[in-house]
């Protein structure tokens, strides 16, 4: 039969021992009708979008089809979750097809999400709401565009058939592109099982597949580590600077590639305040905002005790280096959070005080209550003219003199800095979005389309989103922080 997607497998995690995975296909669904085909990232993957949304490319992204050359597994790993180790979990709710070679020359896994049950369900159905779905590929594509390392949603399906959650839901299923979906929690699966063996493996898969430059040193799982960090730590950095909130920091979403994985209760924030918790499960506040980084540190405190067994033989000599490699995260986040917000404040130069003055905005910021996204696009205007001043401070529901005392200090800087006006504006305006997935919009979407199957508000939000840093008068609307009556302060898991 010929190949009805095109899809070019290569397939290498299959090459590892059975442990490793289990194998099956997908849990056929009644009548798939494809409702979103991402076009852009079907041609970067080497496929053909027209096949893909052809009926028989439709059958495959619901699970129906199973495409020559793929493999279908679902992966095991273990995994802290809110802290708590749990040494099985594994994907309950998907399956990896196989993996493509993009256009690139870079290695990408397609996996179904919302595909049936599998050996790693733990009771649950193994599928996916409309909802969820929906809302991974909006908040996935928009931090691609965002230029934040991420997963990527190629297709949404719908299956014709209802779940069950807190009421009768219609199911769907996310076609997933990832680097690869080798989490820390992968590495903690073996480790809990003393599989010294295994881990080796999967640290040498990760190295040919994401570190080649650690296979030629004397000591390549220290180098390793010290990569996963550095990717790690301007991965957080990188949220903090847009106010994303992953939501669920548990080992088993953190993905060994240095992409953020798994969207589940995540959200942007409007007016800045550095404890905002949106997860509904997140009862105490463990992945607030400010807390990220040193949630991420965590993490990869767990990674580092996986890796004891591949750094030396002698137990206290491992230990030794995993202590002296793990505080490398500070210096690589705090080079990527300052420089970061050196840019968003139109800085091209360094001072000793310039990370002191980024922290005054952002008190200022939550002082006055002010809308995150909006206030520094708006510093944009202000490095032009003094005058717009003004529309930045109206952001400001209290304390506005907050921000009059840091605008002088912050013009002072500006006076020390090469550009002109209009340089630095073009500048500012290329790293501070002037559209995010605003909650109130993303949940507008998803009710539209579960409640109505109106797929416009989504199709025109995902528009929007496509180029966040381009101000575009037709969606004016877009830019703006919800109303009291539309805010939203908790977002759900969906599984």
């Amino acid at each position: 039969m010929a190949n009805p997607a095109g899809l070019p497998f290569d397939n290498s995690y299959i090459k590892l021992p059975e442990r490793f995975y289990a194998r099956l296909a997908p849990t056929p669904v009644a009548a798939p009708r494809l409702v979103k085909l991402n076009r852009a990232l079907a041609f970067q993957l080497g496929l053909d979008p027209e096949v893909l949304a052809s009926p028989e490319g439709v059958e495959m992204l619901a699970g129906n089809l199973v495409a020559p050359g793929s493999e279908p597994i679902a992966l095991a790993y273990a995994g802290h979750q809110f802290g708590n180790f749990v040494p099985q979990l594994g994907d309950g709710r998907a399956i990896l097809l196989g993996e493509v070679i993009d256009r690139g020359g870079q290695r990408r896994d397609i996996q179904l999400k919302g595909s049936g049950r599998t050996p790693f369900s733990r009771g649950g159905d193994g599928r996916a709401a409309v909802g969820p779905v929906l809302r991974e590929y909006i908040v996935s594509e928009a931090m691609a565009a965002l230029n934040i390392p991420t997963t990527r949603s190629l297709a949404a399906v719908t299956t014709g058939e209802p779940i069950w959650r807190d009421g009768e839901l219609p199911g769907a299923v996310l076609t997933r592109v990832a680097s690869s979906h080798i989490r820390v929690g992968t590495f903690q699966f073996f480790a809990a099982r003393g599989d010294s063996e295994a881990l080796r493996l999967l640290a040498d898969h990760v190295i040919a597949r994401h570190y080649p430059e650690a296979r030629d040193s004397d000591q390549p799982y220290r180098v390793l580590f010290e990569r996963v960090i550095a990717r790690q730590a301007s991965l957080v950095a990188k949220w903090l600077l847009v106010g994303f909130i992953h939501g669920v920091m548990n080992t088993d979403n953190c993905s060994i590639a240095g992409e953020t994985i798994d969207y589940g209760p995540c959200a942007f924030m409007d007016a800045y305040n550095p404890e905002t918790v949106f997860s509904s499960i997140d009862q105490q506040g463990r992945y607030a905002y400010a807390h990220q980084p040193s949630i991420a540190h965590w993490n990869l405190a767990r990674f580092g005790e996986t890796l004891l067994p591949l750094l030396a033989e002698d137990s206290d000599a491992a230990l030794a280096i995993a202590n002296e490699v793990l505080p490398s995260f500070r210096g690589h986040y705090v080079e990527a959070l300052i420089g970061g917000l050196r840019a968003k404040l139109g800085l091209t130069t360094e001072q000793e005080e310039d990370a002191e003055l980024a922290q005054a905005f952002l008190n200022a910021l939550t002082d006055g209550q002010a809308d995150f996204t909006l206030a520094f696009r708006r510093l944009g205007d202000a490095a032009v003219d003094p005058a717009a001043d003004a529309t930045v401070r109206s952001l400001f529901e209290s304390k506005p003199e907050a921000f009059d005392a840091w605008a002088v200090r912050w013009r002072q800087r500006l006076e020390a800095e090469p550009m002109d006006g209009a340089a630095r504006k073009a500048a500012m305006d290329a790293v501070n979005p002037v559209y995010i997935p605003r909650n109130h919009r993303v949940e507008a979407a998803l009710t539209a389309a579960a409640e109505r199957e109106d797929y416009a508000p989504f199709e025109e939000l995902l528009t929007v989103l496509a180029k966040p840093y381009e101000a575009r008068p037709e969606f004016a609307a877009y830019e703006e922080p919800p109303p009291p009556d539309q805010r939203v302060y908790r977002t759900f898991c969906g599984t």
